[in-house]
């Protein structure tokens, strides 16, 4: 597969941890901040970074226990949600002064990541991009209970990453969990998201602590509170036939027939209110990794919207 731009891979120290971040395009253009997510790695926005038109900066750091980034003590008993948050305020002061307002975009877990922060530091952030990253599903107080016992459950068990006896197997896992991905792009990704394991096989480059159940329950009420506070102009981009689009309730079981007024859930609207500037979008014939599905669709609201 041709690759049109090249990344290049630095490590930095953020937090006394080693942090590997992949950049693509000069330093001075135009800068784009890009946070992969959940079991990914910043290698994922190849495709997209290859179909912007203009000239950028792009940074994307593989988040801690991801990718090539040092796992750490977390893993005894998993990662928080904040510490993301704290490594991504790092790596802003890092990469440009306090005075900078920064162009933030994220994925899935990536998405969740840089809405919250949008709402904490409002003033760091110029334009505000998540792609089918608006939450979670709203939890219960009834749940707590249960999820801690989950938790402490798998703590006991332990948590480890099922090996892959082949590069085919990996992609063949990648293409069932989306039907829209090439086999070309999933080689790729195959190889940039595995490392040789001991036996001979190929492992995902990741903490098997991810895995971990979370053991508190989602309060959409704080994220709201959150949301409201971000100044910045927003886009959340949506894919038709992503998981989160059935559970959020913006899309149908029939994507085509698809339109604006299958927007309409209570639970969609809520979040959608909380945003003083918000427009959203989707793309059709996408799954929850539309940026891998459909990446010039993804790449030209992106621009338009920055622009």
């Amino acid at each position: 597969m041709e690759i049109k731009r090249l990344s290049r891979l630095r490590a930095i120290s953020l937090l006394n941890r080693r942090v590997q971040v992949r950049e693509w395009g000069e330093i001075g253009a135009p800068k784009i901040v890009m946070l992969h997510g959940w079991m990914d790695t910043s290698a994922t926005f190849q495709f997209l970074v290859d179909a912007l038109q203009k000239e950028w900066h792009v940074v994307a750091p593989d988040l801690r226990g991801f990718g090539r980034t040092e796992f750490g003590r977390e893993s005894a008993t998993g990662y928080w949600f904040h510490d993301y948050l704290a490594d991504l305020d790092a790596l802003l002061d890092f990469l440009s002064p306090a005075s900078e307002s920064i162009n933030l975009l994220g994925h899935s877990l990536g998405g969740n990541i840089v809405c919250v922060y949008a709402g904490i530091r409002p003033e760091r952030i110029r334009r505000l991009i998540s792609l089918d990253g608006f939450g979670v599903p709203r939890g219960k107080p009834e749940q707590a209970p249960v999820k801690a016992a989950k938790w402490l459950d798998a703590l006991r068990a332990g948590e480890v990453l099922r090996p892959y006896p082949t590069l085919a197997a990996v992609m063949q896992r990648l293409m069932k969990n989306d039907r829209f991905l090439t086999p070309e792009r999933a080689h790729w990704l195959a190889e940039q998201w595995t490392e040789p394991s001991h036996d001979g096989g190929f492992i995902l480059r990741a903490d098997p602590s991810h895995k971990l159940p979370f053991p508190t329950v989602y309060r959409l009420e704080e994220s709201i509170a959150i949301w409201k506070q971000i100044t910045a102009p927003t886009l959340w981009v949506g894919a038709a036939e992503s998981h989160v689009a059935q559970w959020l309730g913006y899309g149908r079981d029939n994507p085509e027939e698809m339109g604006r007024e299958s927007i309409h859930t209570p639970e969609f609207l809520e979040r959608l209110e909380a945003f003083a500037a918000l427009k959203f979008e989707y793309i059709t014939e996408a799954s929850h990794m539309l940026h891998h599905d459909r990446p010039a669709d993804v790449a030209a609201l992106i621009e338009s919207f920055l622009a």
